[in-house]
């Protein structure tokens, strides 16, 4: 083989590997985290935040998100290896070694409580650490393979976000973030155990209790709705303690009819004795996906008319 041939295949190599890497970050969801994080930065600075500000603290929210799930791969490769759904990951097909993305969670989660610490202030990159620090050992290591209530309070890590936002613009915690906390709170196991009944086969395999794996579907869907009727409940007080004008309340309600329209349905369907395909859970996952994001937008965007 001729230099000239083996200089494609090497930089073919380097981006698989690259690849492999950005794939450890689990980017679709740090998109999601990240989504909560700017809509709250807007609303505590009442308008439009220090551009600076809001780049640091979005970098600094991404490299912590990265590095949290790149621990959750190496910490779940075996698992990973057994799901249909997540067999294909870089840990399972061995294209990264599990020392190698251990070191890259680790440069990714000093990088990120740096950038926090010194574009925002060190309040929110002590947010974001523990924050990944709950994630990786209370959930991943703890919860997930012990409880079906793994995702109720394993989900508490990805609430923070809306506080990481809010105080790098105040430098203080306030009650506006802690109602956006409870939404993201409520909102994680309908949207979770949803995905977790495209699934179950997969969970069931790999000994993971996600609720519908140990629960009747009728009655997971009843847990669904309950979750999704507090999710709403919660997202209607940051109206007064945000002092936010009538576009938040109003995509927030019309927002939440929708949602808890389709939880209602998934019950339905539940009782009817639909499983599989004929139950529809993803609809339910994907519209919670929309949910989160026009209630979030809709906070950042209020204020920069009222």
């Amino acid at each position: 083989m001729t230099p000239t041939q083996s200089a494609p295949q090497t930089r073919v190599w380097a981006i698989d590997v690259l690849r492999a890497y950005v794939a450890l970050t689990k980017p679709r969801i740090i998109e999601l985290l990240l989504i909560t994080t700017l809509p709250a930065m807007f609303l505590a600075a009442g308008g439009l935040p220090p551009w600076q500000v809001a780049l640091w603290t979005m970098l600094g929210g991404l490299f912590a998100a990265a590095s949290a799930n790149t621990f959750n791969c190496v910490l779940d490769r075996d698992i990973d290896e057994i799901m249909r759904r997540t067999r294909r990951r870089p840990l399972p097909r061995h294209v990264v070694p599990p020392v190698s993305a251990t070191i890259f969670g680790v440069l990714l989660g000093v990088l990120a409580t740096l950038t926090l610490g010194f574009g925002a202030n060190w309040l929110s990159a002590g947010l974001a650490l523990g924050a990944n620090v709950f994630y990786v050992l209370v959930y991943t290591l703890w919860l997930k393979r012990r409880t079906s209530q793994n995702i109720v309070w394993g989900g508490i890590a990805g609430c923070f976000p809306p506080l990481i936002g809010w105080t790098a613009i105040t430098g203080r915690i306030d009650w506006a973030p802690l109602v956006l906390f409870a939404i993201v709170f409520f909102w994680t196991p309908p949207h979770t155990w949803a995905l977790a009944f495209r699934y179950r086969d997969d969970y069931a395999a790999a000994g993971v209790p996600m609720l519908p794996v140990v629960m009747a579907a009728p009655r997971v869907a009843w847990r669904i709705l309950l979750y999704s009727v507090a999710t709403v409940v919660c997202s209607l007080p940051v109206w007064p303690a945000a002092d936010t004008g009538w576009l938040y309340p109003s995509v927030a309600a019309v927002a939440g009819a929708a949602l808890l329209v389709e939880a209602v349905e998934l019950l339905r369907r539940a009782r009817a004795g639909m499983e599989g395909p004929q139950l529809k859970a993803m609809r339910l996952f994907h519209w919670s996906n929309s949910y989160l994001a026009l209630v979030f937008v809709a906070a950042a965007v209020d204020p920069l008319i009222f």
